[in-house]
């Protein structure tokens, strides 16, 4: 017994729909010789894209596959952190503790941060972030973590490499300043490249989309290929749709329900949408720290989804969902295992 799955071959101009068509897999090839010729080679990238094994990031010693899901640990110091208020900035030991803790816990990779980009969060000079994010980076590496550095400036990236950073997670996609993407191509690191509509400091501004799936889809194929024209190797490009950052909760929930499609870019893809304020307004209004719930239930979109990150305040608990979500796709790929076609 064969379970056919159907694809969609949309083409759009402009974010909006103009042709969709229905197809299997083995439709696939008549569907796109139908497309308009300058479509064809794109068409033919975004297929294989679906079916892109990518191979593992090799993080100084430590290696992440990227052919299951894998947890990235939050931890910010900053004194207006949405999440956790600061506390990380004002104790330093809390900091290594709560490092540790995620480390132990199962986190892949420590995503640590010193600028909050909530709506309406104050700048930070890149001496007082480079003064934050430097010291926990250093304890990090120090208990065999791999570690990511959520920064846009370049000063940062490059005090955070020096310290031991592995990856550079940049919220504006390299477009902050114009001397990062040089920065990003010449250090080697991995990138990860977020969706954000807004520009300078403020990434929440000039929302208003058309159709959000489309638009943060093509942006993000933007982001990619201005990366590898600047000289980063493609295969260390990874890309995040930004859920939360300038989306209204109708355009994250668009988002959250296509999460498939991202795979046509044909990157590895992080989701990262923990403790977001979507959460709350799905559940009563709950503060940011009793948004645990909804937090693994977004994960666990993310696992169905194929997505190889999912960064997250709460590792144990998104670590053991993990866990027991692939004993269940084990169990039942076994179980039809026998099934014949």
């Amino acid at each position: 017994m064969a379970f056919a799955r159907e694809f969609a071959v949309t083409v759009t101009r402009g974010g909006t729909v103009v042709s969709r068509e229905l197809t299997t897999s083995a439709g696939i090839p008549n569907a796109l010789s139908r497309l308009p010729a300058d479509l064809g080679a794109e068409a033919e990238a975004q297929w294989a894209g679906l079916t892109t094994a990518h191979p593992p990031l090799q993080l100084g010693e430590r290696t992440i596959r990227l052919d299951q899901p894998q947890v990235m640990g939050v931890l910010n110091v900053t004194p207006d952190s949405f999440s956790d208020g600061g506390k990380f900035l004002d104790d330093p030991e809390e900091a290594h503790a709560q490092a540790a803790m995620m480390h132990e816990a199962g986190a892949a990779l420590i995503d640590v941060g010193g600028e909050s980009t909530r709506p309406g969060a104050a700048a930070v000079w890149e001496g007082d972030e480079i003064k934050r994010v430097v010291p926990a980076i250093e304890r990090c590496v120090a208990m065999g973590a791999a570690v990511s550095v959520d920064t846009r400036r370049p000063a940062v990236m490059e005090a955070a490499l020096s310290a031991g950073a592995h990856v550079i997670n940049d919220v504006s996609a390299l477009r902050h300043d114009p001397r990062s993407l040089a920065f990003a191509a010449a250090s080697g690191a991995p990138v990860i490249l977020m969706h954000a509509p807004g520009e300078g400091e403020d990434l929440h501004a000039g929302a208003g989309y058309g159709n959000v799936v489309f638009e943060v889809f093509d942006w993000l194929r933007a982001a990619r290929d201005r990366a590898i024209e600047a000289g980063i190797d493609r295969a260390r490009i990874v890309l995040d749709p930004g859920i939360g950052f300038g989306k209204t909760m109708g355009d994250n929930l668009a988002l959250l329900n296509a999460l498939p499609l991202f795979h046509a870019l044909g990157q590895p893809l992080l989701l990262g949408a923990s403790r977001k304020r979507m959460i709350g307004a799905l559940s009563n209004e709950a503060p940011a720290h009793k948004r645990l719930g909804g937090s693994v239930a977004l994960a666990m979109r993310g696992m169905d989804a194929g997505y190889q990150l999912l960064r997250v305040h709460d590792v144990y608990d998104t670590v053991q969902a993990r866990n027991v979500w692939r004993g269940l796709r084990d169990a039942a790929l076994t179980d039809f295992s026998g099934l014949g076609d």
